[in-house]
Formats: structure tokens, sequence, C-alpha cells
């Protein structure tokens, strides 16, 4: 059995569980250690099974060799889950409560007919995926390797007069060229008042001389994300401009240099939220310190002032400190992180801000 399913096992057994019918993709992915789509996995003390349909069935057959049985779905996927539970003598199973709609729990309870039990829960796997293991931080590299050279590749390409559909276009043709299975998200280029928008979609707006770009993306790379934000310019820019780049490249710095195993996660997005405050900003910083990255763009931990819990070795995220002003422009600066046994790594370093 993989070392990866065992876990969860010893997991469910502490949780008083007989089983955990898995239905996010990301998931799914991680405990079977290939991409998958539209299936469900019944992990169990008694057996592995995974559900998926005629589409999918031939594909992954020989992939699950050593990690479950597979179950053809014809008809209802619900009603399966739950006869197959059934006939594994499983009562009480869990089921992600984040990830399986309030519909799909209904059919698989009404087809349990009160001879077993749905008991939700939170995180069993995403406390798992934390933690990197060597082979997941190789393909993390590669994807940044990728993301680094498209980068590059988009300081020759900008100028006056370019959209920032454009850009976003140029750099999506890039990373698929050089090996990633595609955008880790929607590709941001916000250029001037767009820039203070986080989350801006690229639109007709073309870039302007004496205004920032900023550029923030990410590339699938055999299931694992990366995620870079660069702030670049177009000839000269004003004094207001320069500060505030100052300022951020200065909290992210300071927040890199703390990270070590033993330290409070809170403490880690205080420290650079502190100094933007210090600087007279912090009502522009809306958004935590950064979040985890590996099958998801978006996953534990969450670098926030939320968050209780200490950094240990393994895990890999961003930390992106930004500061807004609307109407104006924005900054925000991210780079990918791996916390060692002794410090920290920044896993995009070798890129030129």
């Amino acid at each position: 059995m993989k070392p990866r399913l065992q876990h969860l096992l010893n997991r469910l057994a502490r949780e008083n569980l007989d089983a955990l019918i898995v239905s996010s993709g990301a998931n799914i992915s991680y405990l079977t250690e290939f991409s998958s789509s539209d299936a469900y996995l019944l992990v169990s003390r008694k057996e592995q099974i995974y559900f998926t349909d005629s589409r999918y069935s031939e594909e992954v057959r020989p992939k699950l060799k050593s990690v479950a049985s597979l179950k053809k779905i014809s008809g209802s996927v619900f009603e399966l889950i739950a006869r197959t539970s059934l006939d594994l003598g499983l009562k009480r199973i869990g089921f992600e409560e984040r990830h399986m709609p309030f519909a799909e729990y209904k059919k698989i309870k009404e087809s349990l007919k009160a001879k077993a039990y749905l008991i939700p829960t939170h995180n069993l796997i995403e406390n798992l995926r934390q933690v990197k293991e060597p082979r997941e931080i190789a393909k993390l590299r590669l994807a940044l390797k990728i993301t680094a050279l498209a980068l590059e590749f988009i300081k020759g390409f900008i100028r006056p007069g370019i959209k920032e559909l454009e850009v976003a276009a140029e750099l999506e043709r890039f990373i698929r060229y050089h090996g990633a299975i595609g955008a880790a998200f929607d590709i941001i280029v916000a250029s001037g008042p767009n820039s203070a928008f986080p989350h801006h979609r690229p639109g007709q707006r073309k870039l302007q001389n004496g205004e920032p770009v900023l550029i923030d993306v990410g590339v699938d790379y055999s299931g694992y994300k990366s995620d870079l934000t660069r702030v670049y310019f177009l000839d000269k820019i004003n004094n207001l401009t320069r500060r505030v780049y100052g300022i951020v490249l200065k909290a992210q710095e300071k927040a890199i240099r703390w990270i070590k195993p033993g330290v409070e996660i809170a403490r880690v997005d205080g420290l650079a939220r502190k100094y933007i405050a210090d600087k007279g900003y912090v009502k522009y910083f809306g958004h935590s310190l950064g979040h985890g990255i590996g099958l998801e763009t978006h996953e534990a931990p969450s670098i926030s002032a939320k968050n209780d819990g200490i950094l240990v070795p393994g895990m890999v995220f961003t930390v992106e400190p930004g500061v807004y002003l609307p109407g104006k422009f924005g900054v925000r600066l991210e780079d990918m992180v791996l916390v060692t046994k002794k410090g920290c790594e920044v896993l995009s370093g070798f890129i030129n801000k």
C-alpha cells in the first residue's frame, strides 16, 4: 500500500471512521499519484475503490495497480458508492464536507437506507498535503523554471500600445510551448490604475508610458502549480510609485527572513503587515500574506493572522505583500518559499525583481 494511503487510514482510525469518500479531485490525485478528474475514491480499511465512467476507465486502469480497484460507473454513481459501502460492511463513512455538494450527500445518504452513516470531515487529506515530499518539490521547481522563463520573455514583449489581453495571451502561449499543461489560473495582467485591483482580469486597456504593469502568472506542470507576481515599469516612474514598491519589497524581505521551523504562521504575516502599517499603508493591504501551493494554487497552509499553526519543514507557500491605491496603482510582489530543516529557501529566488 502506498504510504499516503496508509497515513490516511491511520487518521481514519483515530477519527473512528470505517472509510472516507474522497470527492476532491486534488485529494484523489494526491492519494493515487496521478491526475484525476470526474472520479470518486472510497478509502477503507478493507479496500480502496476508484469510481469513474467509460470516458476514463481504460485510461486509469493501469495506473491503479497497487492503489485501488476500479468500478466503472453505470447508472447513478451515488447509488453505486452506497451499495459498495454496504457490501463492505462499512458503518461510519466520512465525507469531505468542503467538497461534496449537499445534493450528492443527500443521494448517498438515501441510498444507504440508514444502514450506515455519513460523517462530515474537514481537512483530513489537506493536512497531509501541507508537507511536500522531495518528488513534489522537484515538480514545483520545474513549474517555477517555466514561470521564470515566461517572465523573462515577457519583459521584452511589453511596451506602450500593447493590450493587457495580448500580454496574457503571449504568456499562455509561451508556457505551453515550454512544457506546462497550461496556466495554473487566469493570468493577471493589470496596467496603470487596473493594478490597484488585486485580481484584475486582463482587458482591452493598452499599456502606457510612466505606469506600472502588474503580472501574476503560474503554470501547471505535471499537476503541480506555481504562482509568482512581478511589477514592471514602462519608462520612468514617479516618486510615489517608487516609494510603494520599496515598501512592499522590504515587507516581503522581512517576512521571508523570519521563516523557519517552529515559527508561528501568524507571526510571519504580522511582520510584513506591521512594516507596511508603520509606513502608513496598512489599510491598502487587505489580503493575507500568502497561501500554500502544490496540487492546487491555493491550499493549506494559509499565511494569515488567523492561522495559529507553526511552520514545519516541507511546507511550500507564497509570500505576497501588496499595497493597492484605488484610482492610482497597485504593487504586489510574490515569491514561493520552502521551509527547510534550518530555515527557508526562496524557490523563486533566481528571478530578478
